[in-house]
């Protein structure tokens, strides 16, 4: 499939500055959920986007740095495990993309999201399921929203190393829920998502 197929029905409308959002963090156990919201040139792509999943943080760390220099536009916005806890993770995700779209510094014609939601934002919009493997720009977004929450993670290792975020990330392997059981939980953690391993 055409990376560029959702972008090129929305020029064809007369759409010129195209905002793709990703986040990232939804599931982990500890740490932000993390959105970026871009907006590309679509005369000339980057080579190898892809939703950020597919490739290796190598890859990811070469193409998020040539995104941010060749985006015509770019935010990227951060929800805390507190906020997550209080509001539920879809309301925080939710939040999350609307503030990285809010934040830009040129205004969407048109967003598209992936994933299946609705933003509470002044622009047109259109959600797309796997978005982050089919629109070019939504794979921007991906892959820059991951490297960020990824750096995020390696610092709170360097504060709370007894959990391992830099091999995890948050998320909820083997070796970071024995810490949790064994050691209790960190501000990073979201309660909501940990309460079934600790006793108040």
């Amino acid at each position: 499939m055409d990376k560029l197929t959702y972008e090129k029905e929305l020029l064809k409308k007369g759409c010129k500055y195209i905002c793709g959002v990703d986040e990232v963090g939804r599931g982990p156990l500890a740490g932000p959920v993390v959105c970026a919201a871009v907006i590309m040139p679509l005369e000339d792509i980057i080579e190898g986007v892809d939703d950020s999943k597919k490739l290796t943080a190598q890859k990811r760390e070469i193409l998020a740095e040539e995104i941010k220099k060749r985006a015509v536009s770019l935010n990227i916005s951060l929800v805390e495990p507190q906020v997550i806890d209080e509001i539920n993770i879809l309301e925080a995700t939710k939040l999350c993309m609307k503030k990285a779209v809010e934040g830009l510094s040129v205004k969407p014609d048109f967003v598209i999201t992936d994933g299946n939601m609705v933003l509470d934002i002044p622009f047109p919009q259109k959600s797309i399921v796997k978005g982050d493997e089919k629109s070019y720009t939504i794979g921007a977004a991906s892959i820059v929203a991951k490297v960020f929450r990824d750096a995020l993670m390696g610092e709170l290792a360097v504060t709370y190393p007894q959990y391992g975020f830099n091999e995890n990330k948050g998320y909820g392997t083997k070796q970071h829920v024995e810490s949790i059981k064994k050691s209790g939980i960190c501000p990073a953690h979201r309660r909501t998502f940990v309460k079934k391993w600790i006793t108040e």
